[in-house]
């Protein structure tokens, strides 16, 4: 409230300087015309000259003192006595004395000459006074007292200063109103956010201005309404948003007499707000997709086996993954230690948060370091201005998976080893430690004892990782577990490509004798490749590779996978032994001679076969 009554006090200061600055010359001069006319036309009247003067500058509303030549009388009015004092001084300073002097001698009007007497300031202004003939008479002096601009205004006129800076320099737009809601004041920036400028508004109702659709809805109008502080949003006829709060100025009485409106602009922020929700919403479908296709990855990665062994390893699996204890998988290339990771991390408690996976032999010693730990901004030639997360980072409250850890250079498994100790990292370039909370799996298809003899491994980062051992036989050694893996990779091609094939009897025969020296992989790969490459639904061996059934058959001269009927056994043994002799022979006399049996019973033996009946 103080703050608009000094604004209000300053204008008006304001005014009142600059008008009597700019007309106080004019008003002196135009009451000497007004009075020099009078005094002629009184000095030919009265025969008496002097008293005659006297009487008429006594007259006068304005102090005057006459300076009469002819006579040689001075005369000072009432006007000019209550200045003066009737102090005769006046008549005998000397630099008053030096101006008649001159207009004496000039008979030209001098105006607004300053003159200090007993410590006062005043304003004089000298003219000639002549008569009817132009005859010179003597000088008119006309005194004011130096008009000083009140101390009080100048600290309105500061204050008003200040509020004008204010007001134009505010992030926020300022708006006051009276109590009947008519504009007074407004900042620059209305321009901007209404589409009006300050002479436009001001003088204008709020009412009125709402109306218009200027603005909706008016918290002036609110504030009115509701005599108390108002938030709410604004929207304006050129498409902004506005967060205004409205405050109500009280006088001592509790009436409003003033109401101040600080008005932000949000219009960027809701689109900002708008696009973070959008964003919002693709995260949210990113992650729907992305469980989704975890999902899919689980049903592709699931574990199949038929195996005694295999069900022991899967039991410690489900028993580690609840818990936040370093595994160390260890086996043979391509016997699914991948698989076991996700498993171990999909069964776990931080299954819904990050998994991140890093070959270690598959990245550069110098990148693996930067990949794993980040880098400050300036931690090398060629990084990136505002640095890099590690891994580290990117998997915290997740599971970390480090596959082929024996590739690992011996420099960065002493920081991996401080990792795993402290929970704490430091990137590269950087001064300061950041936690992280993270689950380690490690994988390797190395004998990790003989890379510690040989110094290419660290004998204590090989006792942290090998909290948990896990270790997956190869396929050769569980070999009930092929033929459920050939089921399921065809199942799993035929859904990829569309395809509806299988597998001849002999292939899958021989798919289950061979060795296996890629383990699962190698047999994913193998059956994949016949999904795609064969022709038929029925897929035969030769679409295998070149000598892969020779390799099969020729593992052992007897192999028996399962437990099944005597006689059954026997008439599949005979059947295999017949097939390989017919692929090396070219007659039936040969291959009875071979297997020393005649050669009647070689030709009908084979004809069943052929014929699908061999039984």
């Amino acid at each position: 409230m103080q703050e608009c009554i000094a604004e209000e006090k300053a204008t008006c200061y304001d005014v009142y300087y600059h008008n009597f600055q700019k007309n106080k010359k004019i008003i002196f001069k135009n009451f000497q015309m007004q009075w020099r006319r009078k005094f002629m036309n009184d000095i030919n009247t009265y025969e008496d000259v002097p008293t005659n003067l006297k009487k008429i500058i006594d007259s006068l509303p304005f102090a005057t003192l006459l300076y009469h030549t002819s006579k040689n009388d001075k005369f000072m009015n009432e006007a000019a006595k209550k200045i003066t004092g009737g102090d005769s001084f006046y008549f005998e300073n000397e630099e008053i004395k030096s101006f008649v002097n001159k207009v004496m001698t000039t008979q030209c009007p001098l105006h607004n000459k300053k003159i200090n007497i007993q410590s006062k300031d005043f304003i004089f202004h000298f003219s000639s006074l002549n008569d009817e003939a132009e005859d010179f008479q003597g000088v008119l002096a006309t005194i004011q007292p130096d008009v000083t601009v009140p101390e009080e205004y100048e600290t309105y006129k500061d204050e008003s200063i200040d509020l004008k800076a204010l007001f134009d320099s505010s992030y926020d737009v300022l708006y006051v109103s009276d109590a009947k809601g008519n504009t007074l004041r407004v900042s620059s920036a209305c321009t901007k956010i209404w589409g009006k400028n300050e002479s436009e508004l001001v003088g204008k109702n709020v009412n009125e201005l709402e109306k218009e659709g200027i603005y909706k809805p008016s918290i002036t109008r609110l504030v009115l309404e509701k005599g108390e502080k108002i938030s709410a949003i604004q929207t304006t006829k050129n498409g902004r948003r506005l967060m205004v709060i409205g405050t109500p100025i009280k006088d001592e009485n509790g009436n409003v007499i003033r109401v101040v409106n600080a008005s932000r602009d949000i219009t960027e922020i809701s689109q900002l707000q708008a696009e973070i929700d959008e964003m919002k919403k693709l995260i949210h479908g990113y992650k729907h997709e992305l469980m989704e296709f975890r999902k899919e990855k689980v049903e592709e990665w699931k574990l199949i086996f038929n195996s005694k062994v295999m069900e022991e390893r899967l039991e410690l699996a489900k028993l580690i993954a609840h818990v936040d204890s370093t595994v160390l998988i260890l086996g043979e290339s391509g016997v699914g230690k991948e698989v076991f990771a996700n498993y171990i991390h999909n069964a776990s408690l931080r299954k819904s948060k990050p998994y991140i996976k890093i070959n270690c032999g598959a990245i550069p010693e110098n990148l693996l370091e930067s990949e794993l730990f980040g880098y400050d901004s300036g931690a090398f030639t060629g990084a990136k201005k505002e640095g890099k997360m590690g891994l580290f980072e990117l998997a915290t409250e997740g599971t970390l998976f480090l596959d082929e850890i024996a590739e690992m250079p011996i420099s960065l498994q002493v920081k991996l080893l401080r990792v795993i100790q402290e929970q704490e990292i430091r990137r590269i370039g950087g001064k300061k430690t950041i936690n992280v909370n993270v689950r380690i799996i490690a994988a390797t298809n190395r004998n990790l004892p003989e890379e510690i003899k040989q110094g290419r491994f660290r004998e204590d980062l090989y006792y942290r990782l090998n909290v948990i051992p896990l270790k997956i036989p190869p396929l050769r050694e569980r070999r009930e577990d092929i033929l459920p893996l050939i089921h399921h990779f065809i199942e799993q091609f035929n859904n990829k490509y569309d395809t509806n094939k299988t597998l001849s009897i002999d292939i899958i025969e021989g798919l289950q004798a061979y060795n296996w020296p890629g383990n699962v992989r190698e047999l994913q790969n193998l059956v994949e490749r016949l999904i795609v490459i064969s022709d038929g639904r029925k897929i035969n061996e030769s679409f295998l590779p070149e000598g892969f059934m020779n390799q099969s058959l020729n593992r052992d001269k007897v192999q028996v996978l399962d437990i099944l009927p005597l006689k059954e056994c026997i008439e599949l043994a005979e059947r295999q032994l017949l097939k390989l002799a017919q692929s090396k022979f070219n007659s039936t006399v040969k291959i009875a001679d071979v297997l020393e049996v005649n050669q009647s019973t070689i030709s009908r033996k084979l004809k069943k076969i052929n014929e699908g009946n061999f039984n």
